[in-house]
C-alpha cells in the first residue's frame, strides 16, 4: 500500500490474492445515523449488569456517526500520524506478546501495563473478542476499522496512565476521559448512566467525580496520536507528565471500598 493511500480511506483497503484492490467494505462509505433507542436499551442492561461489556460495544456502535473518521482525519494531521496509520500495527496481538511485554524494565509504562493485566486477568485479545459480537465491521481491513480497534485495544493502557481502576467508579472516570478525546456520543451516554447508578447506590458526589474525568480528558494530550510501542518503554510517571496527566484527586480521595458501584 501507497502512503498516499492513508489520506484517502476509501482507497485503503487491503489488496486480493489478484492483485487488484478490493471495494471498500460496506458501511464505511457514509456516516451511521445515531440509534438512540437502540442504545438506551443497551445502557439499560449495561446498567442492570455492569460486567456485561458487550453492551458498551452495542452503545459505541449506535452512537458512533462520525467520531472514528474523524479521529482517523486528525491522526493524519498529527506529526507521527502519517507513518502510524501508514505501517497500520495491530495493537492486540502486540499486547499479547509476553515476551514484549515481560522486556520492560521496573518503573516504565509497558511494566505498569503488564502488572495491571496480570493483575486483573485482561487481555486485549478478550476484549476484542467481546467487540466482534455482532459486529460485522470490527475486522474489516478498512483505516476506519483499524483506528476503532487501535482506540478499542488501548483501554486497559488508557487505565494505567489515567490511574483509574477497574472498579465501577474507575471505569466511570475513564469513559467520561475516553469522551473528551474521542468525541464519541456512547462515551458521554454511558459515563451518564454510571454518575446516575452511583448516585442511586450512595456515592452523592460521583457526577463530581466522573467530570473530573472529562476535564482530566480535555486537559490532556491526544492519547490517540501517541506511538504506544515508542509510549510502553517510557517511564510512567515522566509519560504522565508529557501527557499532562495529573494526578485524579476527587477519585483517589474516595475510599477503595466505595468504589464499586
Amino acid at each position: 500500500m501507497a502512503l498516499a493511500d492513508t489520506l484517502d480511506p476509501r482507497a485503503a483497503v487491503a489488496d486480493s490474492s489478484d492483485g487488484r484492490p478490493r471495494a471498500a467494505p460496506e458501511g464505511w462509505g457514509v456516516t451511521p445515523r445515531r440509534q438512540w433507542f437502540k442504545a438506551l436499551a443497551a445502557l439499560r442492561r449495561l446498567l442492570s449488569d455492569k460486567e456485561d461489556t458487550g453492551q458498551v460495544f452495542e452503545i459505541m456502535r449506535a452512537l458512533s456517526g462520525d467520531s472514528t473518521p474523524r479521529g482517523y482525519r486528525r491522526l493524519l494531521a498529527t506529526n507521527e500520524g502519517g507513518r502510524l496509520a501508514y505501517e497500520r500495527l495491530e495493537l492486540a496481538p502486540r499486547l499479547m506478546d509476553d515476551a514484549w511485554l515481560d522486556s520492560f524494565a521496573a518503573g516504565t509504562v509497558g511494566a505498569a501495563y503488564r502488572d495491571f493485566v496480570r493483575r486483573e486477568n485482561l487481555s486485549a485479545e478478550g476484549l476484542a473478542e467481546v467487540s466482534r459480537q455482532n459486529a460485522v465491521q470490527a475486522e474489516q481491513p478498512h483505516p476506519y476499522a483499524w483506528y476503532g480497534r487501535r482506540i478499542r485495544d488501548a483501554h486497559d493502557l488508557w487505565h494505567v496512565l489515567t490511574g483509574y481502576g477497574r472498579d465501577g467508579l474507575g471505569e466511570a472516570c475513564l469513559v467520561a476521559f475516553s469522551y473528551a478525546q474521542t468525541h464519541s456520543l456512547g462515551w458521554a451516554l454511558i459515563a451518564l448512566g454510571a454518575a446516575l447508578r452511583a448516585r442511586r447506590e450512595g456515592l452523592k458526589s460521583a457526577a463530581k467525580i466522573i467530570w473530573e474525568g472529562y476535564r482530566r480528558g480535555q486537559a490532556a494530550a491526544w492519547l490517540p496520536g501517541e506511538d504506544y510501542e515508542r509510549l510502553m518503554a517510557e517511564p510512567l510517571e515522566a509519560a504522565r507528565r508529557r501527557l499532562r496527566l495529573s494526578p485524579p484527586p476527587l477519585y483517589l480521595a474516595v475510599p477503595a471500598e466505595l468504589r464499586a458501584v
